[in-house]
């Protein structure tokens, strides 16, 4: 009698590789998917929970000033305007516009209201004296102009498209559009709330800065890295200088008593100190990811910028031509706006928010 071989033959041996190979292959898939939704459930946790900004020797943090929910899931803060213990902050997701009364008493406190709206809200421009203020909506290509006190809607000027920036140039009682796609600026008459002008821009304008010594306005232009000088009363551009090595000029600040204007380049994380008087860059340093806003504090000379990396950058100017980064406050991803008060010196950063309420977070400078 002769005895069966338990030797498995070629083809079993082939199948069981493959049985093997297809277990391997399901285990590394399994772990490969539980490790995908670990890493999405802790980015998730990130974006929805803002946690408590990194600490500083150079800045205190007060505490957050929390703002109602409203639109949908994703809350995205943009211009942060201030004006006499009042902060005004837009909604670029609603397009609702939050007013907060500052409660200077304690750190962090304010009583919040809302004027609810419609298309993308951003730029905000006070005018005290007269008690009117104007609001840019980029998706509707409208200037909404209301009551600061009461919050109530008064007109809405049509403009060009893609209505972003906007400030209020008092000598000569215009209110300036800075609008993007359309590659022009507005100008409309405070008082009579028409349009008055358009100056064609050599490029896409992102954000302007008054210079209160020479009356010129200087606008930067986010796709051919530039700035441009504009005589409002001319109507026109009357220079325009590079601002290499910047890529992406974003938000901008001026310091009128040392002649320089400070700039944050979205596209290379980088801050550009250009000299007002001879037209050149005199300095640039490296900053937070994807900076959107700059402040400058002319008393205390520092500057600040904020960006979407969720970085709040701290810079010491030492001098018109010294600067050096004090410190990187960790802050929340989407934080990308702010504004310095000149008077507290606070400053407000504006926090982007997923699924929890908006809210400010508010810093204080520590001697």
């Amino acid at each position: 009698m002769i005895a069966e071989s338990t030797t498995p033959g070629p083809a079993a041996a082939i199948k069981g590789k493959k049985n093997r190979a297809m277990t391997n292959m399901r285990k590394v898939t399994v772990a490969v998917v539980v490790a995908l939704v670990s890493f999405l459930g802790v980015a998730l946790a990130y974006l929805i929970y803002p946690g408590t900004p990194s600490r500083s020797r150079f800045m205190a943090f007060d505490g957050f000033i929390e703002l109602p929910k409203s639109g949908g899931l994703l809350t995205v803060l943009d211009y942060l305007t201030l004006s006499d213990h009042t902060l005004f902050v837009t909604n670029e997701s609603s397009g609702a516009l939050f007013k907060i009364v500052l409660d200077s008493s304690k750190p962090a406190a304010g009583i919040v209201s809302e004027m609810p709206g419609s298309g993308a809200a951003h730029g905000v421009a006070l005018l005290p004296e007269a008690n009117v203020a104007f609001m840019t909506r980029s998706e509707t290509n409208m200037v909404d102009v209301f009551d600061p006190e009461s919050l109530q809607q008064l007109v809405s000027i049509p403009v060009a498209d893609d209505a972003d920036a906007i400030l209020y140039v008092p000598s000569g009682k215009l209110v300036y559009v800075a609008n993007g796609d359309a590659k022009l600026a507005t100008l409309i008459d405070s008082e009579k709330r028409i349009t008055v002008g358009a100056i064609p821009l050599p490029g896409k304008p992102e954000f302007p800065a008054l210079d209160p010594k020479t009356g010129l306005l200087y606008q930067n232009l986010v796709d051919i890295n530039s700035i441009a000088a504009i005589d409002l009363g001319k109507r026109s551009v009357v220079g325009q200088w590079s601002l290499a090595p910047c890529k992406g000029p974003s938000g901008m600040a001026i310091d009128s008593v040392q002649r320089r204007l400070f700039a944050v380049c979205s596209g290379n994380a980088r801050l550009i100190v250009f000299d007002l008087e001879t037209h050149r860059v005199i300095t640039s340093l490296k900053i937070g990811g994807g900076p959107d806003a700059v402040a400058f504090d002319q008393t205390l000379h520092r500057i600040y910028s904020a960006g979407r990396a969720g970085k709040l950058t701290v810079i010491q100017q030492d001098g018109p031509d010294v600067y050096r980064v004090l410190d990187e406050i960790r802050t929340h991803y989407g934080a990308h706006t702010l504004a310095v008060d000149p008077v507290s010196h606070k400053v407000f950063v504006a926090y982007a928010s997923l699924f929890a309420p908006p809210r400010i977070a508010v810093f204080s400078p520590i001697p």
